[in-house]
């Protein structure tokens, strides 16, 4: 495929996703004015917009999305950070994955909304205890990505490594992170999904200042157009960042592409 094949292509997907949307906001529309949903349950796509400019321009929905959006790029940042290390640290050494696979395996399956009861009991209801949990919950997908990708080194690298007689740590940072690399940043796009999910949560549950307790707010006190505009933000940001990390993964593997 060309480069206008590509590029045909990419308008003839961009249109699609314009369509689809234009779609599901008409039957938002429709579902909102007609009468079928009460709209005190589902307002109208203009009540939702005029919320969120007011929110965003005079309101507090500003400040929310401000302090949401630094929870979610600590916690992506120390889980990236944490998950890298870890990954590297157990996918190039047989005695580390022998000792900590185990654990891992026990804990990878704890779902990070059942870990909050105890961050809780050692961090209080605090931004700390939010941070730490998302920082668990997100670490998960950049470390299982490391392994993955350390695992799947070719032999012929690792022969070349000790034709060259590279230490154990210049292999990993030679060799084995930049092979690892592709797998890495997949696994980076999606653990910034789950901070975003992560903080949400843990906004509702510490009462923390963030899009989670105004949403949970707005529906507690049944202002729709709020709640909405508070969910249409909340897809716009994670719609955003993973554009974002999309282009700069797209950016930092311009060397695999011929």
């Amino acid at each position: 495929m060309n480069k206008t094949q590509r590029s045909l292509a990419a308008i003839g997907n961009a249109s699609g996703s314009v369509f689809v949307l234009a779609a599901f906001i008409a039957l938002w529309w429709a579902l909102s004015t007609s009468g079928w949903v009460n709209r005190a349950f589902l307002p109208t796509p203009q009540a939702t917009l005029q919320s969120l400019v007011q929110g965003l321009a005079g309101g507090d929905l500003a400040r929310y999305t401000w302090a949401t959006l630094s929870r979610m790029f600590s916690g992506w940042v120390l889980a990236s950070a944490l998950g890298i290390a870890l990954g590297a640290l157990i996918g190039s050494s047989r005695r580390a994955s022998e000792w900590l696979a185990p654990t891992l395996e026990f804990i990878r399956p704890l779902p990070a909304s059942a870990v909050m009861p105890l961050a809780i009991a050692l961090f209080g209801l605090s931004g700390g205890m939010v941070l730490a949990v998302v920082a668990f919950g997100a670490m998960w997908p950049v470390l299982l990505a490391t392994l993955h990708g350390l695992a799947n080194v070719h032999k012929q690298l690792r022969e070349v490594s000790r034709s060259l007689e590279l230490s154990h740590l210049a292999f990993v940072l030679k060799i084995g992170l930049p092979n690892a690399m592709p797998d890495i940043l997949a696994g980076m796009r999606l653990s910034m999904t789950v901070s975003l999910i992560v903080s949400v949560v843990g906004e509702m549950i510490a009462s923390q200042d963030g899009l989670g307790q105004a949403v949970l707010l707005a529906a507690r006190s049944f202002q729709a157009s709020d709640l909405f505009a508070g969910i249409v933000l909340l897809g716009v940001l994670g719609f955003a960042s993973n554009v974002v990390l999309a282009l700069a993964e797209r950016s930092l593997l311009r060397w695999q592409r011929p």
